[in-house]
């Protein structure tokens, strides 16, 4: 049995390597669905000597499969948002401390303390449906924070606005963390000069506005709130984990996740020459689902383990958690 609490220890590439083996071989045994791919891939623990070498499970089965290695009772479900029409995911979580542990170590790997941030969350397309698995972390930051003005806004973005600038210019610090459209209907109605807010877009205009590519969207906000940087979030429905980027679009991953890129031609083919390529996620934190993804993301891994996000596969659907259009 895994020591889940061994996931948020690790602190150098070999301990990691060793764990992602160790949670590909339980993966292998306890998940149907992704022992049988990797049966159709003749892909056996025997063959897998490095992480290179695991196969990594299309993000699409999450759509019509139960990607469950534990038998314990589901506590949550977890959905992506799709487009209308379009079959959605379906993450089913068996311990959610473990995505919990995951966020809040996360962010204040990156940020510090949650509790010494006033929370804002703008998210309304989120909260207009159940089971996002964003709304439920921002919810647990909410709670964490120690300022009673932490909250989620709706359509009442008027009422923000006022908090927001009252909030910033006590000098307290404020996280406003918000989709891309309603940062930029924010920013329409009032241009801002904040000095202690950080703004995190975690994308998607939701057929709500026309989509940007990340560089004309981020000088809109950059403008529009009088900041030198946006900083983002990567995240996903099929994940417990976030990649987080303080500007630029330069994303790094806390220690129990990393990202790969594959060939575009050959799908079961790892680059090692930091060529872009599709993104491939190993979230070992995900240990009770599928710890290794590969999204329809296209990216491209820099020398420092940073990445970039830089499109999408073309046969596949836009959707919301930071994924730019090229």
């Amino acid at each position: 049995m895994i020591d889940k609490n061994a996931i948020f220890k690790i602190k150098t590439p070999a301990e990691f390597e060793t764990l992602a083996l160790e949670i590909f071989k339980f993966q292998f045994k306890n998940n149907k669905v992704y022992r049988s791919f990797c049966d159709l891939l003749y892909k056996h623990p025997s063959d897998v000597k490095t992480i290179t070498d695991i196969p990594f499970l299309p993000i699409q089965f999450f759509k019509t499969k139960a990607i469950l290695s534990s038998t314990n009772k589901v506590q949550s479900t977890f959905t992506s948002s799709g487009t209308t029409g379009s079959a959605t995911s379906k993450h089913q979580v068996t311990d959610l401390s473990i995505y919990e542990q995951s966020f809040n170590k996360g962010f204040e790997h990156f940020y510090g303390p949650i509790e010494d941030y006033v929370i804002l969350g703008l998210l309304p397309s989120y909260l207009e449906r159940e089971g996002s698995s964003l709304i439920y972390m921002v919810d647990a930051m909410i709670s964490k924070s120690k300022y009673a003005e932490s909250g989620f806004y709706l359509n009442n973005i008027s009422e923000l606005k006022d908090t927001l600038i009252k909030l910033d210019s006590e000098g307290k610090k404020i996280l406003l963390i918000g989709v891309s459209f309603a940062l930029l209907d924010l920013v329409d109605m009032h241009q801002f000069h904040l000095k202690n807010t950080i703004i995190m877009e975690t994308g998607g205009m939701k057929g709500r506005r026309k989509e940007l590519i990340r560089e004309a969207l981020h000088q809109q906000l950059k403008a529009g709130f009088g900041v030198d940087f946006i900083h983002s979030e990567y995240g996903m429905t099929e994940l417990l984990s976030q990649g987080y980027s303080q500007g630029n679009g330069i994303f790094k991953c806390p220690s129990w996740m990393k990202i790969l890129t594959r060939d575009t031609e050959d799908a079961l083919t790892i680059n090692t020459n930091r060529k872009a390529g599709g993104i491939n996620v190993i979230d070992l934190a995900n240990i009770n689902s599928c710890s290794f993804i590969a999204t329809q993301d296209l990216g491209r891994i820099n020398p420092d383990g940073s990445f970039e996000v830089i499109g999408r596969f073309d046969d596949s659907d836009i959707r919301g958690c930071n994924l730019m259009v090229l």
